[in-house]
């Protein structure tokens, strides 16, 4: 399946048709798709939090410890990947309502290989310059968009008018947990979970 990631840059159609005749497996999808591309946000974020940081104005730049930096990037990986299994069951609970319940590894593949361009725009991450990373990510966003209102209609087997639909509630539901993520962010800097800066 990892073949796919880069074909639905190039091919999405094509992917889509793909993954809609395979037979999926929810521990294939973990560990060959999911795992290794919800590392990189993660994994770029702790260097470049650490060893570059972040500059506002002339100001020099704000870095993290490694030690507080370390669980903040463990937790964010977790999120990823209860994200994706989260916004999946949405996309399963609501294949009825559009049509016929689609098996629920079908739907994870529309969860996941819809997110690839933001799972890879998290490489910038490396060097978080605020206006690159910004840019970056308004466009992983807008192809991530598309790729999901591609692929619902084949995926689900559904009209194109309700995969649209469909596709806007999955959008407006994933909007949602990401405040709700963010909000879970701020609380756990309650409990200890915070960033703390290098002087």
């Amino acid at each position: 399946m990892f073949k796919y990631v880069f074909t639905i840059f190039s091919k999405p159609e094509q992917v889509w048709r793909a993954l809609s005749s395979e037979t999926l497996s929810v521990s294939a999808l973990y560990i060959q798709v999911i795992v290794p591309l919800s590392l990189i946000p993660p994994l770029a974020g702790y260097y470049g939090t650490t060893h570059h940081g972040w500059q506002v104005g002339n100001n020099p730049p704000v870095k993290l410890t490694p030690d507080s930096a370390l669980p903040i990037s463990i937790l964010y990986f977790i999120a990823l990947l209860a994200a994706f299994y989260a916004i999946a069951q949405l996309i399963h609970w609501m294949s009825s309502t559009y049509g016929e319940r689609q098996p629920f590894a079908r739907c994870l593949a529309l969860a996941i290989f819809s997110a690839i361009p933001l799972l890879l725009c998290g490489i910038a991450q490396f060097y978080p310059e605020l206006w690159i990373n910004l840019l970056i990510g308004l466009a992983g966003m807008t192809y991530a968009v598309y790729l999901l209102y591609r692929g619902v209609p084949i995926i689900m087997n559904i009209s194109e008018q309700q995969g649209f639909l469909f596709a806007s509630a999955v959008l407006a539901a994933s909007l949602v947990s990401l405040v709700a993520t963010l909000a879970a962010s701020v609380i756990l800097w309650d409990f200890g979970v915070g960033p703390a800066f290098t002087h």
